[in-house]
């Protein structure tokens, strides 16, 4: 388990291309395979998706419900912890995002810094999905504190080059974000063709590569039916995406993976009896 609590941040260089299912993704497998307290963040504050992912309407409780704490500054980590939803089947707790979308802009700086502190109090590592828009205290504030920053693009050549390049590495300087503070992770969708290499894409951005996470068919169905945790879980593909990407974190962040359950004699022989197969 980590000594101290890392934050690791997810941000697109674009609206709407897969920055939330990524940065979900790799929580899941962190929670799924490595010790530790995993918090989800979605601190997206205009475009909050994740609960709809997960099948779940209208949240009991998101972001803007946490508002009184934040605003006097009194929210503790137990009560952070309590308005998050522990997802089935695995150890990651998450909050939803803000629900009021015209209140975006009217997050201060100090309750974000307030919340991410609580965040880092209640968990080993928190993984914080924020909006592509620099124009809120979310982004900002996140992206500035982050251990890992995470800068999600795709192949298309106006992403990752003008909203990459010339948009979010600049804005990033304003703020006292090196450039090559990010590490590029490519989005492949369906129906976007091959686009630019991924090496090229990096060269082009002037960072290193993170990973790739493909969006593929049975994902946005899964979406559609609510079913995110499901397909991470179970689904052919999902079993496997943001694997490696959530291992580099966990090795970067001293989280140690978990033991992997062995599997009793006794265990074996009652299978076995069930089926009705012998064991030689």
């Amino acid at each position: 388990m980590s000594t101290q609590s890392t934050l690791a941040a997810f941000v697109g260089t674009t609206p709407n291309i897969g920055t939330t299912l990524a940065a979900f993704s790799a929580a899941y497998r962190l929670a799924e395979s490595y010790q530790g307290r995993v918090g989800y963040l979605c601190l997206n504050l205009k475009s909050a998706k994740i609960h709809r992912y997960l099948g779940i309407d209208g949240p009991v409780v998101a972001l803007d419900d946490l508002r009184p704490e934040l605003r006097s500054l009194s929210l503790t980590p137990g009560k952070l912890a309590q308005s998050m939803l522990q997802v089935r089947g695995a150890a990651l707790h998450v909050l939803f995002g803000n629900t009021m979308r015209d209140q975006a802009e009217f997050y201060r700086p100090e309750e974000i810094d307030h919340l991410l502190e609580n965040a880092h109090a209640a968990f080993d590592i928190v993984i914080a999905d924020v909006g592509a828009y620099w124009d809120n205290a979310a982004t900002v504030c996140t992206l500035r504190r982050a251990h890992t920053r995470v800068l999600t693009t795709t192949p298309a050549l106006s992403h990752f080059q003008e909203d990459g390049q010339r948009w979010a590495k600049q804005l990033s300087a304003l703020f006292g974000i090196p450039g090559d503070a990010y590490e590029a992770l490519v989005v492949r969708q369906p129906g976007m063709g091959a686009g630019y290499q991924t090496k090229d894409i990096c060269k082009e951005m002037g960072v290193s590569l993170m990973g790739e996470f493909k969006v593929n068919p049975s994902l946005l169905g899964a979406l559609d039916s609510g079913k995110i945790d499901e397909w991470l879980a179970h689904d052919e593909h999902g079993r496997t995406a943001m694997a490696a990407e959530a291992g580099v974190l966990a090795a970067r962040h001293g989280l140690k993976r978990r033991p992997m359950m062995a599997v009793q004699p006794w265990y074996k022989r009652l299978v076995a009896h069930r089926s009705g197969k012998s064991l030689s």
